[in-house]
């Protein structure tokens, strides 16, 4: 298995250190591929609907603004200019300038035949907003982890004072090269797209003291739960039990169990059971590593014992499972 350059114990813990590993892995899993939908200039009266294609989405606002509806979640998030929302679990919703404003739902590929040729154009001649919209498909879906526990909508205003300025800085490059008609620019925007993504939940991480009260994410910014899930993350094939973990991060047994529950939702073991067959997982799509590899790689001492718990958490044996994503690949 990768490991990371310089061991955990061989460097201090701060809460952006080991919260950016243990975010930085998770995204690693989830193979996200970037699909910009690209800048939109719309004038009032104006709407547009996305359809519920899995993934996470963002929508940068560069001007005016914008009322975001999502599916399942009550009422609208108003967004300024300068405002960034994500949407972790995907999900349809709804953009536009007034409650009830015309929508215009964009049909399966609008946006890929309109790329390249210069911004979309829609609505009336009324006032002007523009957007920047993005959508990033999952390779693997988040079934388990931090991933889960995110809100609905994340959403990091532009006169937030806990918004990083490296954020503000790539917002900015996002918004400058959407405007631009140099050659390379949607490649150029889709990896600005995935730093903007990961910023911005590192910006929610750190938020966790204030307004980020979930199980999950808020986790990583808890210095002794943030290191014990960044001590399983980089050594998940060790024997952990849930007194070594405690002992590692100095506290009790009893007391680290309850707070690792709480802060990430679900027991230590557990929780380390499920980073075990995610990492399995992605060895089975990405490796030649047979079996009798794959199992000592993430902490099972027998081929057999590492089947029935793969087996348990995805309904099929490692070698369906390898064949399966060797075929869909």
């Amino acid at each position: 298995m990768a490991s990371s350059p310089n061991k955990l114990t061989d460097r201090p813990y701060t809460l952006e250190q080991q919260g950016a590993d243990v975010l930085a892995e998770v995204l690693d899993t989830l193979r996200l591929s970037t699909r910009m939908h690209g800048r939109f200039e719309l004038f009032a009266p104006w709407g547009l609907q996305f359809g519920t294609a899995p993934g996470a989405h963002i929508v940068l606002v560069a001007r005016g603004g914008a009322r975001l509806e999502v599916e399942g979640v009550p009422g609208a998030l108003e967004l300024c200019a300068g405002d960034l929302a994500v949407l972790p679990h995907g999900g349809g919703h709804t953009l536009r300038d007034a409650e009830d404003s015309p929508v215009h739902v964009l049909e399966r590929g609008a946006c890929a035949n309109a790329r390249g040729k210069g911004s979309i154009r829609l609505g009336g001649d009324g006032e002007r907003t523009t957007l920047v919209a993005a959508t990033f498909q999952l390779g693997v879906a988040p079934r388990t982890l931090l991933f889960k526990e995110l809100p609905h909508v994340i959403h990091l205003a532009a006169d937030d004072a806990a918004t990083a300025p490296s954020l503000a800085s790539t917002v900015q490059l996002l918004l400058t090269e959407s405007a631009s008609s140099h050659p390379g620019a949607t490649v150029i925007m889709s990896r600005l797209a995935d730093i903007l993504l990961v910023q911005a939940l590192r910006a929610h991480i750190m938020k966790s003291e204030g307004s980020c009260r979930e199980a999950g994410m808020r986790a990583l910014g808890d210095p002794q739960i943030g290191k014990a899930l960044a001590l399983i993350h980089e050594r998940p094939q060790e024997p952990w039990t849930v007194e070594s973990l405690a002992s590692a991060v100095a506290m009790s047994r009893s007391g680290f169990a309850a707070r690792f529950s709480e802060l990430v939702g679900e027991p230590p073991l557990e929780y380390l059971v499920g980073w075990r067959m995610i990492k399995a997982a992605q060895l089975l799509r990405e490796s030649e590593l047979p079996l009798s590899e794959v199992a000592p790689a993430i902490g099972y001492q027998s081929e057999a014992s590492f089947n029935r718990a793969f087996k348990r958490w995805d309904g099929t044996a490692p070698g369906a499972y390898r064949r399966s994503h060797r075929r869909a690949s």
